[in-house]
């Protein structure tokens, strides 16, 4: 018996080890192709692919097609999972990879008809550029095919993946769109049922759009609220729901997200989809070259949203006769999005004017076919079949009004359609391609004019030393004189440009800077609008960063990018000193105070004073928030929705400063006890953990940064798919953005024509293969702010790619 047992145990040990030799054997047939030489279709003659010790890719083509083939080849090569991940996201098809688990968000998705509206539109995506992108397509179904096992994640999902299109290029740049616009429009609908709830006055408190911190390029700041008096407003006389205290530990049912709870608070106004992006003109620079830096912020896996690449070919059209082009790449897209081409350098951020507006419509008729009163509209109804993987399609209806899609019934009769500009014809096209040959800033800024994208900020600088801020993407072009929240209002649906944005360039200005803040006023503002601008903190930190100098090199704008000086919650570290040593009873407070004596000044990882102040920052926000709005809640009950206060600092301040009682939420008897109450809940969420003077930054700020199928390895997953869990400097209120999930994607610091000196960092490292050599790589630089170089280094690996032999 004992003999069988041994025996048997042997026969279990030898078939674990056959299986997971036969797992890494098919792990490792899904590594991308680094040497040798490889026959790709459709070249006109033969592609040189370098890679360096970071996996950075260089690539030698005779023609700006076969380049773009030859990166479609490595793109999927590299990350052909990723990219079908983002096709997928916009076209709302998720669920035929994940099954049902993915249905929800495939029906948000699924509304906007993206997969519909590009295959109508892909001639006008395309453009000029339709053999480039069927080029493209074309090298990523040659790269995938050449893997000799397909991709390791759909080995793990045991799905086959599907071949790519040149349309699903198009569904990647609309992805784009739903990452850095709120294609729910939730801050917009929350701000509109609210409206009529609120006394006028109130409601202009909330909706206050600016702080003493606004540091637009052109108008005027707009500072800090000014408070309503008594006779405008006042709540102890306003209606208030059971409980006020949204965020306090004695109230379970809360809509805003616990601000210890989650490992970063998704919800916080800190920490939007956006970027920094700032340029010195050449006047400012050692040799006449403008400089220009860019960190666009999103959030963070592994790997990394971008792919480094550097393409090189001829062109005539091109400043003499060659193209020379290096950035990040977006996988999925035939294009360098950010980078250099050695005469201009560009980069991006989320612009946040106004691409959204509810059409309130009244429907021609009821699902019963019953008549509705005034004036109605028609309601066209598509079908819609999502597919599931393991299961029955689901089916599903969406209704479109002349403005847009449905996304609301409301309890009136009336409907709220959605007018987007990314809906558009003409919200998105291949112009960003020209920029691999602008000669200079007026080529760059032409190039702009047809460039369709999500709406940036785009800031550019040329060798000559010039440098030029303007909108480049789509803008609403409104009436003015329609009301479209009216329903009997009689207005046509407004169209969009992509050339209608202001302007600012040297000479008027030397030094340019955008941090997803409110750029512009005046008639621009009126213009482009106001989509929800972020705080302006990081934007005044970097424009007194380049006002403290008059002569900048990279590395000088560099640090600016690594500014984690805690400069806004510095005046609520007094602000908390001096409440502490407020007569009554505040035993939180002082807690706080004592375990915050000392203060860095910085968000560095060492910090138990920012991490508290910040906390207790935040804990006060959502208090005076949901007092502000309690009438509101009190009126719509479970129909309430928080909007985001990008700008409530703006109202905190004065308002803890005067202490208004009119103003005061009506669950406290005094601004103290507000105060209190937050540091309560603070300090008992912290020393849950441990002791207070423990509750360092670092051990919050833990990096995150994880496959998206890291989960379904429950014993390896994070070991295997992560990147390790290092403390991160750095906040959302800071210049350095640097999150558990989210933050800086990239770095970039060049100027145009001295590329050998410029800086590149890219968090999630550049392949999508965790036995990669490329996995990770550069990561480390990027937690720990190592300059790394922006041109590839010398080739550690070279492929070559020919036409095949006849």
């Amino acid at each position: 018996m004992l003999r069988w047992l041994k025996r048997l145990t042997l026969l279990l040990v030898l078939l674990l080890a056959i299986a997971l030799l036969a797992a890494w054997w098919l792990l490792r047939g899904s590594l991308p192709v680094l040497d040798g030489e490889a026959g790709l279709a459709g070249l006109s003659a033969p592609v040189v692919i370098g890679r360096d010790a970071l996996g950075t890719v260089t690539i030698d083509a005779a023609s700006e097609t076969d380049a773009l083939r030859a990166l479609g080849y490595v793109h999927a090569q590299e990350r052909y999972f990723e990219m079908d991940l983002m096709r997928r996201t916009a076209a709302g098809e998720l669920s035929a990879l994940f099954g049902p688990i993915a249905l929800d968000t495939d029906r948000r998705r699924r509304v906007h008809r993206m997969r519909a509206r590009v295959e109508a539109d892909l001639a006008g995506v395309a453009g000029e550029r339709m053999p480039q992108l069927r080029a493209y397509a074309d090298g990523v179904n040659a790269g995938r095919e050449a893997l000799r096992v397909r991709p390791w994640p759909y080995l793990l999902l045991r799905r086959p993946p599907e071949p790519w299109s040149p349309a699903d290029s198009a569904l990647t740049g609309f992805a784009m769109y739903f990452d850095l616009q709120d294609a729910d429009n939730k801050r917009e609908l929350a701000l509109l049922r609210m409206r009529p709830h609120l006394p006028p006055a109130l409601y202009a408190l909330v909706a206050h759009d600016g702080s003493r911190w606004d540091a637009p390029l052109a108008g005027e700041p707009r500072g800090d609220a000014s408070l309503p008096g008594p006779d405008e407003v006042d709540l102890r006389t306003l209606p208030k729901p059971g409980s006020i205290a949204a965020t306090s530990r004695h109230s379970p049912a809360v809509s805003l997200p616990s601000l210890l709870d989650a490992p970063i608070r998704p919800a916080a106004a800190d920490l939007l989809p956006g970027s920094n992006s700032f340029a010195v003109a050449g006047t400012l620079a050692a040799d006449g070259r403008a400089i220009v830096a860019n960190d666009m912020h999103l959030g963070l896996r592994a790997p990394g949203i971008w792919f480094r690449a550097r393409l090189r070919y001829p062109d005539p059209r091109a400043p003499g006769g060659r193209v020379d082009i290096t950035g990040f790449t977006l996988p999925g897209l035939p294009a360098v999005v950010v980078g250099s081409n050695t005469h201009v350098a560009w980069g991006f951020t989320n612009s946040y004017v106004d691409t959204l507006d509810w059409r309130r419509v009244r429907p021609c008729a009821a699902g019963d076919g019953a008549a509705r009163p005034g004036p109605c509209e028609r309601i066209v109804r598509r079908e819609e079949a999502i597919a599931v993987a393991g299961s029955d399609p689901v089916a599903m209806t969406v209704e479109e009004a002349a403005w847009g899609p449905i996304l609301h019934h409301e309890p009136d009769g009336t409907a709220l359609a959605l007018r987007w500009t990314a809906h558009q014809p003409g919200a998105l096209n291949l112009g960003l391609l020209d920029m691999a040959r602008a000669a200079d800033l007026d080529d760059a800024l032409a190039a702009a004019d047809r460039t369709a994208i999500p709406t940036q900020n785009l800031l550019v600088g040329d060798r000559a030393g010039r440098i030029a801020w303007r909108l480049l993407g789509p803008v609403a072009r409104r009436d003015e004189a329609c009301d479209s929240a009216s329903a009997s209002a009689t207005c046509a649906p407004w169209p969009i440009s992509t050339a209608a944005s202001p302007l600012l360039a040297s000479p008027t200005a030397d030094r340019l800077w955008t941090a997803n803040n409110r750029v512009v006023g005046g008639e621009s503002l009126r213009r482009v609008g106001d989509g929800g601008y972020a705080l302006g903190i990081r934007a005044h930190q970097i424009r007194e960063g380049l006002m403290a100098a008059d002569r900048f090199a990279e590395r000088d704008l560099f640090a600016i990018q690594l500014d984690d000086r805690a400069v806004l919650l510095g005046e609520w570290w007094q602000l908390m000193r001096s409440a502490a040593l407020e007569r009554g009873e505040t035993p939180a407070l002082r807690e706080l105070a004592d375990a915050a004596t000392r203060w860095e000044g910085r968000a560095s990882i060492d910090s138990v004073g920012y991490r508290v102040v910040r906390a207790w920052r935040l804990a006060v926000h959502e208090r005076i928030a949901a007092g502000l709005t309690a009438p509101a809640r009190a009126a719509l009950g479970e129909d309430f929705e928080l909007p985001a206060f990008n700008q409530l600092e703006g109202v905190a301040r004065p308002l803890l400063q005067q202490r208004p009682e009119h103003l005061l939420p009506r669950d406290y008897d005094s601004w103290t006890a507000l105060l209190e109450d937050a540091a309560a809940e603070v300090r008992d969420e912290l020393k849950a953990i441990g002791p207070l003077a423990e509750r360092t930054w670092g051990e919050r700020n833990t990096a995150a940064i994880c496959h998206p199928l890291a989960g379904a390895l429950p014993l390896f997953g994070r070991r295997l798919l992560c990147m390790p869990p290092d403390p991160l400097p750095g906040d959302g209120t800071t210049p350095r953005v640097q999150s558990p999930g989210f933050g800086a994607s990239e770095r970039m610091v060049v100027a145009p024509g001295r590329e050998a000196r410029a800086i590149a960092q890219m968090a999630g490292g550049q392949s999508g293969h965790p036995l990669s050599p490329f996995w990770g790589a550069g990561h480390a630089d990027w937690v720990k702010g190592t300059p790394t170089p922006f041109l590839p280094g010398e080739a550690a690996h070279t492929l070559r790619l020919a036409p095949p032999r006849d």
